[in-house]
C-alpha cells in the first residue's frame, strides 16, 4: 500500500483536490492517507472530507491523522506539504500594514517582495525540519513541495538537503492555460506549449493552436481591446498587467496579474493611482481573499463534513499523475522546480527554476531549455537576486543578507531608499519574532 503523507492537511480544500485525483487513480486508489496538521479543528475537517471521499469512490483506501509530523512521515512513499507558518493572522496582515506603513503596497505578498522573503524566513527553518525527518523515517520518499515561496523553498531545500527527493509544484501554468483559452475562445486541451524560467515568472516560449502560432491573435486581441476578457479565475484582476508585459517583452507570464505586478517596478507606484486604475491591480488582494475564503469556509465545512458522500472530481494538480508516474514507471510530463544543474544554462547554476520535468520511476527529470530571449533571462535574473540573497542569508544564517534581499527587490527598490529599507525590515523582523531563527533578531530590538 502506497502511504501519502500530506504536512498541512488542514489547507482541507487543496488536501482535498489531491486526495481526490489519487482516489481517481486506480495504481492510488487503495493508499494509505497520512493527514498531519497542528490545527485539531481543521485536521479533524479534513478527515471528513477524505472518508467521505473514499465512501463516494468506494475504495479501499485508509486515514489516519496526526498532530505529530514524524509520526505521519513514518514510512511514507510520498509526502506533500501544504502550509502557512503563521497563518493569515498574525503574520500574513503584518507582512502587508508594516510595508504600507512606509509607502509600499502590495498585492500577494508571498513569493517575491518583502513579504515572499518575510515568508521565506519563517517557511524554509520548517521546511528543513520536514527534510530532515524524512532523512530519518523515509528516505525513499519523494516530497511534492506546494509551499510558497516556492522558488526560495526549493533552492534553500537543495542547499541543506541534497539527498532528499523533492520538486517544487505549482498551477500556474495549467490556470494560464485555462485563461489563454478563455479569451482566445479555444479549446484548453487543444493547446501545445513550452514554459520556461524561475516560478511565477516563466514564460510561455512556444504557445500553439493546431500548429497555429497564437501570439499574433493575443496581440491583436490586446491592442484592439477585446482581451483579456472577463476574468475567469481572478474575478478582481482582469489579465491587464500580464498582456501589457507581453506586448513590450513579447511573451506570456505564466503567473496572474496581481502577482506579476508586484514581482516588477513598472505598476504599484506611489502617487500613480492612475497606472492602479489602468491595469486594474487589486491592491492589498491577499488578505481581502483570506477574509472571503475564511467566511466561505464555514459554510462548506457544514456540507462537506456532516456525513454525506462527496462527489470527486479530477482537479488539475500534477501531484497524483506525478506520484502515478513513479508508481507504475509510466512515463509523464509535468512543470516541476528543481534546482538548475544546467537544465537552463542561461541561468545561475543551483536557482530554482521551473522546465518540463519527465517523470518515471527514476523520479522527476528536468528537461533543457535553452532558448530564452535575453529580454526573459534579464527579468528573471532580477527573481533570483532576491531569492539568493534571501537563500543565503538562512544558509549562512547572515541578517545582513535579508537587508539586501529587500534591497534588490525590484519593487521595493523603486519605492522607497536604502534607510527606509533597512528600518522596514527592522519593523518586520521585531513583529515576526516569534516566528523566526534566532539569528534574525535586528540589532535595534536587542
Amino acid at each position: 500500500m502506497t502511504k501519502i503523507t500530506f504536512i498541512g492537511a488542514g489547507s482541507t480544500i487543496f488536501m482535498q483536490n489531491i486526495v481526490g485525483d489519487a482516489l481517481l487513480t486506480p495504481a492510488l486508489a487503495d493508499s494509505h492517507f497520512a493527514l498531519m496538521d497542528i490545527d485539531a479543528e481543521r485536521l479533524a475537517e479534513s478527515e471528513a472530507v477524505a472518508r467521505a471521499m473514499i465512501r463516494s469512490v468506494g475504495s479501499g483506501a485508509t486515514v489516519s491523522t496526526h498532530n505529530d509530523r514524524r509520526a505521519a512521515l513514518d514510512g511514507a512513499d510520498f509526502v506533500i506539504t501544504a502550509f502557512q507558518i503563521g497563518g493569515y493572522e498574525p503574520c500574513t496582515v503584518t507582512d502587508f500594514e508594516i510595508p504600507k506603513q512606509y509607502g509600499l503596497r502590495q498585492t500577494i505578498a508571498d513569493t517575491l517582495g518583502i513579504g515572499g522573503i518575510m515568508r521565506g524566513l519563517r517557511t524554509v527553518p520548517v521546511l528543513w525540519d520536514v527534510a530532515r525527518d524524512m532523512m530519518q523515517l523515509c528516505p525513499n520518499a519523494t516530497l511534492l513541495q506546494y509551499v510558497n515561496p516556492m522558488a526560495i523553498n526549493t533552492w534553500a531545500l537543495a542547499e541543506q538537503f541534497p539527498a532528499v527527493k523533492h520538486v517544487g509544484l505549482c498551477h500556474s501554468v495549467q490556470n494560464t492555460v485555462e485563461e489563454l483559452a478563455h479569451d482566445l475562445d479555444l479549446p484548453k486541451d487543444e493547446f501545445r506549449y513550452k514554459v520556461a524560467g524561475v516560478n511565477h515568472v516563466a514564460f510561455f516560449l512556444r504557445l500553439e493552436h493546431q500548429g497555429r502560432d497564437l501570439y499574433p491573435a493575443l496581440r491583436r486581441g490586446y491592442a484592439s481591446g477585446q482581451i483579456p476578457k472577463a476574468p475567469l479565475l481572478m474575478p478582481r484582476c482582469p489579465n491587464k498587467v500580464r498582456y501589457e508585459v507581453m506586448d513590450h517583452l513579447g511573451y506570456f507570464c505564466t503567473e496572474s496579474s496581481e502577482h506579476l505586478a508586484e514581482y516588477v517596478p513598472w505598476f504599484i507606484k506611489d502617487g500613480r493611482s492612475d497606472l492602479i486604475e489602468q491595469f486594474s491591480i487589486p491592491l492589498d488582494e491577499y488578505p481581502t481573499r483570506c477574509v472571503e475564503q475564511v467566511a466561505s469556509w464555514k459554510e462548506q465545512a457544514k456540507t462537506l463534513t456532516d456525513g454525506r458522500n462527496i462527489n470527486v472530481t479530477r482537479s488539475h494538480e500534477f501531484a497524483a499523475d506525478l506520484m502515478n508516474a513513479i508508481v507504475t514507471d509510466t512515463p509523464y510530463v509535468a512543470y516541476g522546480n528543481l534546482p538548475n544543474t544546467g537544465q537552463i544554462p542561461q541561468l545561475p547554476l543551483g536557482a530554482a527554476v521551473e522546465t518540463p520535468c519527465l517523470v518515471d520511476s527514476n523520479g522527476v527529470q528536468p528537461s533543457v531549455v535553452a532558448d530564452i530571449p535575453p529580454q526573459l533571462i534579464a527579468l528573471m535574473r532580477s527573481q533570483i537576486n532576491v531569492q539568493e540573497l534571501t537563500v543565503r542569508a538562512l544558509v549562512d544564517r547572515n541578517p545582513e543578507y535579508i537587508y539586501h534581499a529587500a534591497m534588490m527587490d525590484p519593487h521595493t527598490a523603486a519605492e522607497l531608499d536604502l534607510r527606509q529599507i533597512r528600518n522596514m525590515v527592522d519593523d518586520l523582523l521585531i513583529a515576526h519574532a516569534d516566528w523566526l531563527p534566532d539569528w534574525c533578531k535586528p540589532a535595534k530590538a536587542a
